[in-house]
């Protein structure tokens, strides 16, 4: 959704700017965040210690 919610929070890193909701932040918390780009194009990358399984590609996870 492209709605900001009064109780959503604004995490400000360089020049990234990540707005998540309080419910998610907890299924994302101890979690890096990664940006690459590599032949086959440019992604997110998410590696967090929670997950109990995730995807190849690393842009989705089981918690």
């Amino acid at each position: 959704d492209n709605e900001v919610n009064s109780d959503d929070i604004l995490i400000s890193r360089s020049k990234i700017e990540i707005l998540i909701d309080n419910t998610s932040l907890n299924f994302i918390k101890g979690s890096t965040i990664d940006y690459v780009n590599e032949l086959i194009g440019s992604s997110f990358k998410i590696k967090n210690p929670q997950a109990s399984s995730s995807c190849g590609c690393g842009t989705s996870f089981s918690i």
